[in-house]
């Protein structure tokens, strides 16, 4: 109860008044991740394993041609588009998606070329592994660096655990591979026989955030906790971030996974949230329409129908503000739009395209 009470205690709530929302599009079908083309397009991928794509305002009633067979089962399905930064020049695009069988699956990632209304030159260029049973935990949210490497966010695999401590295994890690898939050479691990040279940082539950801040080269990654215990980590190469040897949440049974909380060796949030927020999509917010926003992370979540707002101050975490809660509605990806606003997407068979503006 302490826990709880000094959580609530450390946020504030913007009102509506602060912002506007409009809807952009309805209708799709659990989306899961947004994008922006340099020509205003913005794609969506619906869970179910369809791209899409809204022009001039209007959701094209066709999904884009070519995207790979997806496992849409459980958690699994179609998850992150994110395009290339060279988009305007090579019309590439990196997708994340649930593959395999109830019995034996995993988080791949393609590169393809968008070609009119189809994807041509699909190539797989990365696999987790080992292949896990059941359908949950994939993370696979994505992030480039500027370097142009790719950072692929992971899950544990929901009953393999024990695999994120596992540097033979790719579950419960953050990995870092070039956009052809092979392996940077200064990956943390690179030469060593005993661990998968893709791997960036390890210990992590469910990553389904990933923030990169140019201007100070920082990279921030969220997880999904058990019972409480959500994070939002910095993400140093190399690093381990405890899960599960240490945790602040408990097991869905209330079993106690790890008495600890802090281990030497092991790196701690810059925050946690216990109750479970459910933390789905982030940024770091550098846009001009909400000047007050400027350095904050904005984290969307499913669980507890909001975003939170998340100032960043010297590396360290500030008072949170509560987002959107007037909505009422489960958040699973934000992103910023191109004039400063910001685009959330709604987890529901009907799911939207929002747009969060500046008050009039």
């Amino acid at each position: 109860m302490r826990i709880a009470v000094l959580f609530l205690l450390a946020c504030g709530s913007a009102a509506a008044a602060d912002y506007r929302i409009s809807t952009v599009a309805t209708g799709l079908d659990h989306p899961w991740s947004l994008a922006s083309l340099p020509d205003g397009r913005l794609l969506v991928t619906e869970r179910s394993g369809r791209l899409r794509v809204i022009e001039n305002g209007q959701l094209r009633p066709q999904a884009i041609a070519g995207v790979p067979a997806v496992l849409a089962d459980g958690q699994g399905g179609l998850f992150e588009v994110l395009p290339d930064a060279h988009f305007a020049d090579n019309q590439l695009l990196y997708l994340s998606f649930a593959a395999g069988s109830r019995q034996a699956n995993s988080t791949n990632v393609v590169r393809a070329r968008l070609a009119g209304e189809k994807l041509v030159e699909v190539k797989t260029i990365f696999v987790a592994k080992p292949l896990k049973k059941g359908t949950a935990h994939y993370g696979a949210r994505m992030l480039q660096l500027d370097d142009g490497s790719l950072l692929v966010g992971l899950g544990d695999g929901f009953a393999f655990r024990e695999e994120a401590q596992n540097l033979r295994s790719h579950l419960g890690k953050i990995v870092r591979i070039d956009g052809d898939g092979s392996v940077p050479r200064d990956n943390p691990f690179v030469g060593r026989a005993d661990v998968l040279p893709e791997i960036y940082s390890y210990g992590h539950r469910n990553v389904q955030g990933l923030a990169f801040d140019a201007q100070n080269h920082i990279v921030y990654a969220h997880e999904h906790g058990p019972r409480g215990g959500d994070e939002i980590n910095r993400i140093e190469a190399g690093r381990n971030y405890g899960w599960p040897l240490i945790t602040y949440g408990l097991d869905y049974t209330g079993a106690v996974i790890s008495p600890f909380t802090q281990k030497p060796g092991l790196e701690q949030p810059l925050l946690q949230w216990t109750p479970s927020i459910a933390p789905a999509g982030m940024v770091l917010y550098r846009g001009d329409a909400f000047p007050q926003w400027r350095g904050s992370l904005v984290v969307s979540a499913l669980a507890a129908q909001q975003a939170r707002r998340v100032p960043i101050t010297d590396g360290k975490a500030g008072t949170q503000e509560i987002l959107f809660a007037e909505l009422k509605k489960r958040l699973r990806d934000v992103r910023v739009a191109a004039d400063g606003g910001l685009y959330l997407l709604t987890d529901y068979s009907a799911g939207e395209v929002l747009k969060v503006d500046p008050p009039r």
